[in-house]
């Protein structure tokens, strides 16, 4: 950041820490001569009553024109004016106790506006912090570390395990393994072989390697992320508040008529008794207290809005753009499948990749062991570990010689290996394979999952007026795509870059006003574009959340649904209480016109206006109607304790599909025994779950979700699960009195394996959508 920079942000700040105390002192002052003036003409002493409302009077008028002077150098002419006319008008015509009161409404709705449109920092300084001021540069001499500045086309550098990579090159040598997550969102570390182009940004998640330069510092890619952020946060325009668009026409109409009544009566007193009724409180008070409302009811569910602007922008959005990863996803890898080749069970190739995975680093890594942990399997120390950067991890464990990772290139694979292989394309999956004493023996594959309770926030956003849905991320597009055909969005937009993402977001704003979701660093530019950018800050980058407007605390995109519906809500709160108040307002004007209110009756006739619209505007305090239905503490304790059952039951999943592919191939012995096995867990396991959640779960949800209707297709489902269950056992009974499973078996049997395992999957994703995701 350079000097000038530097200086006018330091004056901005500056401006901001001078509002903040001087709207609170102005209040106090207001409020204790209008106090003290009471005391004294309660005591009979009506002139120093008058010269203590005078003070409180006057000691407002100074602020008051500093406001008003600060609306038009920015073009506009807000309620402040009418305050500043009507504590003048008061002054010259000695009605100092109207002119109090005026005083203290003013103050009092400054107070409330300061706190409820704190300007946001956009400073981004998360994204300053993490580019990097040096490099390493290999020269016939050695490495020497050189300022970024002085890095040149051509240059060789050395990129060491977990730095940053400094600008923009090329592999030189060695494979490259990379955390791109700060510039694509993706959490799946990359691999870059000897050429490959590699982007300023990104972090070193392997071993040392070596960089060609093929850009300066100011033309890298990170670089250019920085300028976009600046750029877009620069072009934001600023806030108009709610009560000044109302201003817009109620100013004017105030002036005709209090011209008016002093042109027609000859009296100036009309004239000020017009202005201190049309005194617009509804717009200094109430609209700030229910946006101030909806801030407050937000952070309750963690969500932190920094200004009002921020809600009353959100509460007129249409429409709504998604990072995928991270945001729509969970945004880390987790355990799709666990494939065994023939003769291996899925339990223990699991076990062993996790036993040797515990001393990796590696993103999969942790997630084989966080599945193995989680399925409670007893996970051996491994020895002598050593790991490859870009290829996996080999050590020993049990006494066998085991790796995991990229499949060796010599060799040939086994049959099984290319229905994996297939399998990972379709479902956009990663692959770690496990080999045992030389011998490929299974597979895991990995992929970042779908946030359970995505498709229900997207239907809620609809739901609460957001027309148009849309995904932005830098993934590939075939897994985008999928995404955005389960969650329901109108368009995806894939493969972008920060610039790409803000560019889509300029397009947008030119339709409507435009909420921009996002998580990571390369999310930043875009959500300073954005009219309101939203940061999953529970695990999302500092620079994102520095960059938003809004700040979803909790680890849970069905916020977003809450935000919206709160801010909604208090925008139309705020608009009734305004337009409900200036519709009194008026009514009390023509009064005052036509000399029936003196402007000391008018004055505490309007406080009965702003106390009835204040009141009003405390409404969005209250919970109302939620997006999400409110849930007992015993339902909430049950779905917590079925979710965790979900975890549990995936290897009985596993064994269904397992034994399925079994008689798919030689349909003798071992394939029944594993068809038996399946049933086994079946019976023991999965079949007591099923009558639990019908038995226990649903009766609990049922009354928060409208009554036992709400939960009749799962129950449908069970009763599915049931019946295939069931035509399995039969199947068994004819096998053993048969001795075998005869060829007539074989096609009804495979069916019903395929047939429970896709209803299981579709049934257990419905519930963590449906039910699950509404725990808090």
């Amino acid at each position: 950041m350079n000097r000038s920079a530097f200086i006018t942000r330091l004056r901005s700040l500056t401006g901001v820490v001078a509002s903040a105390r001087l709207e609170p002192a102005l209040l106090a002052v207001t409020a204790a001569a209008l106090t003290a003036g009471g005391a004294a003409w309660l005591a009979g002493d009506e002139g120093l009553a008058d010269f203590l409302w005078g003070l409180g009077t006057s000691a407002a008028v100074l602020p008051a024109v500093g406001w008003v002077v600060a609306a038009l150098r920015h073009g506009r002419a807000g309620v402040d004016l009418i305050a500043v006319l009507a504590l003048g008008g008061t002054l010259a015509v000695h009605e100092y106790l109207a002119g109090a009161l005026i005083a203290l409404m003013l103050a009092t709705g400054r107070t409330l506006e300061a706190a409820a449109q704190r300007r946001a920092s956009h400073d981004l300084r998360a994204l300053l912090e993490h580019a990097p001021r040096s490099a390493r540069r290999r020269t016939a001499a050695g490495v020497a570390t050189v300022p970024l500045a002085e890095i040149a086309i051509g240059d060789l550098l050395v990129v060491g395990p977990g730095e940053v990579v400094p600008v923009d090159g090329r592999v030189d040598g060695a494979v490259a393994c990379l955390d791109e997550s700060v510039l694509t969102g993706e959490s799946l570390h990359v691999e870059r072989t000897a050429g490959d182009t590699v982007r300023s940004g990104v972090v070193n998640a392997g071993g040392a390697f070596e960089l060609r330069a093929t850009a300066t510092e100011q033309d890298s890619t990170y670089a250019g992320i920085v300028r976009l952020a600046r750029q877009a946060g620069a072009e934001s325009a600023p806030v108009v508040r709610l009560a000044d668009r109302y201003a817009a026409w109620f100013l004017p109409l105030t002036l005709t008529v209090a011209g008016l009544a002093w042109l027609l009566s000859g009296s100036a007193v009309r004239a000020v008794a017009v202005l201190v009724v049309a005194t617009p409180c509804p717009l200094l008070l109430a609209a700030p207290v229910a946006i101030v409302s909806g801030i407050s009811r937000a952070s309750r569910l963690g969500v932190v809005m920094r200004d009002g602007g921020a809600l009353e922008n959100l509460g007129r959005a249409r429409t709504l753009l998604l990072d995928k990863t991270g945001t729509l996803t969970r945004g880390c890898p987790r355990v799709l499948d666990v494939v065994a080749a023939p003769g291996w069970q899925p339990a223990e190739v699991l076990r062993l990749a996790a036993s040797l995975d515990q001393y990796s680093p590696h993103v999969l890594a942790e997630a084989i062991v966080d599945t193995a942990r989680a399925r409670k399997l007893v996970l051996s120390v491994p020895s002598d570990v050593t790991e490859e950067p870009g290829r996996g991890a080999a050590g020993t464990v049990d006494g066998l010689r085991v790796s995991v990772g990229r499949f060796g290139a010599s060799g040939a694979r086994p049959a099984w290996t290319r229905a994996v292989d297939n399998r990972a394309l379709l479902d956009g999956a990663a692959v770690a394979w496990l080999t045992v004493d030389g011998c490929s023996v299974g597979a895991v594959l990995l992929r970042d999952p779908l946030r359970p309770d995505a498709p229900r926030t997207l239907r809620h956003l609809r739901a609460v007026g957001i027309e148009r849905l849309l995904m932005l991320t830098g993934d590939r597009a075939e897994p985008a795509h999928e995404v955005g055909a389960v969650v329901g969005l109108d368009d995806v937009r894939a493969g972008l870059d920060p610039a790409g993402k803000v560019a889509v977001v300029r397009a947008e704003r030119e339709r409507a006003v435009t909420v921009m979701v996002g998580d990571g660093v390369n999310d930043a530019p875009a959500l300073a574009a954005a009219d309101v950018g939203v940061a999953m800050g529970a695990h999302g980058s500092t620079a994102s959340s520095e960059a938003a407007d809004i700040v979803l605390t909790t680890d849970r995109v069905d916020r977003l649904a809450d935000a919206v519906f709160i801010a909604v809500r208090a925008r139309r709160i705020a608009v009734q209480s305004a337009l409900g108040g200036m519709a009194m307002s008026l009514a009390v004007m023509a009064a005052a016109a036509f000399g029936v209110l003196p402007p000391a009756v008018g004055a505490l006739l309007q406080e009965a206006i702003d106390v009835a619209v204040i009141l009003n505007a405390l409404r969005a305090l209250r919970a109302d109607q939620a997006a999400r239905p409110a849930l007992t503490p015993a339902a909430e304790a049950l779905i917590h304790r079925f979710a965790s059952e979900h975890d549990d039951l995936q290897d009985v999943l596993e064994s269904v599909r397992g034994a399925a592919d079994a008689l798919s191939g030689d349909p003798g012995p071992q394939a029944l025994a594993a068809v038996e096995k399946a049933h086994r867990l079946l019976t023991e396991r999965l079949l007591p779950h099923e009558y639990a959640e019908e038995h226990e779960l649903y009766p609990a949800l049922a009354p928060a979700l409208g009554g036992p209707e709400a939960t009749a297709t799962m129950s449908r489902a069970h009763t599915e699960i049931e019946r295939l269950s069931h035509r399995i056992a039969t199947h068994l009974q004819l096998a053993r009195v048969g001795g075998g499973l005869s060829p007539g078996q074989l096609d009804d049997l495979r069916s019903c394996l395929y047939g429970l395992h896709t209803v299981l999957l579709l049934h257990f994703t419905q519930e963590e959508e449906s039910y699950f995701s509404l725990a808090q």
